[in-house]
């Protein structure tokens, strides 16, 4: 790796909620809040901030996310800052924890891991698997 990886490592990313970003809340009477998806993302870009000035070229990070709890929804002009912690490190996969605030309160939190892989390698295997599968 360029850097190194270690345990403590933190990430930053924040975002102004926008007509763009957000969507129906159920039950608001039409009132558009930040969506779901777009929280998700901005935690995840806090956790790959992180980690990506520490790759070497040719490695990237593949991630899924896992346990996150919706608590509340920030209405539009607001600004949402995610903040990650890397909490494990166990070979290639790294586990984030990520929280999401507005300028009132806490309104997301979840675990994210991430898997680094050389890119050449997984690229190569992907065109092998699709054409034994044509």
């Amino acid at each position: 790796m360029a850097g190194e990886l270690k345990i403590g490592l933190r990430g930053e990313a924040v975002t102004r909620v926008t007509e763009d970003n957000t969507a129906l809340a159920y039950g608001s009477g039409g009132a558009r809040v930040f969506a779901t998806p777009a929280m998700i993302g901005l935690m995840e870009k806090a956790a790959l901030s992180s980690v990506d000035p520490l790759l070497e070229p040719g490695q990237i990070t593949v991630g899924i996310r896992v346990d996150v709890e919706h608590l509340a929804a920030t209405p539009i002009g607001m600004e949402v800052v995610a903040r990650s912690e890397l909490v494990e490190i166990d070979g290639k996969r790294l586990v984030f924890r990520v929280e999401a605030r507005d300028e009132q309160e806490l309104i997301g939190r979840g675990t994210h891991e991430r898997f680094i892989v050389n890119q050449e390698r997984f690229l190569s295997r992907t065109a092998a698997k699709l054409k034994t599968t044509s």
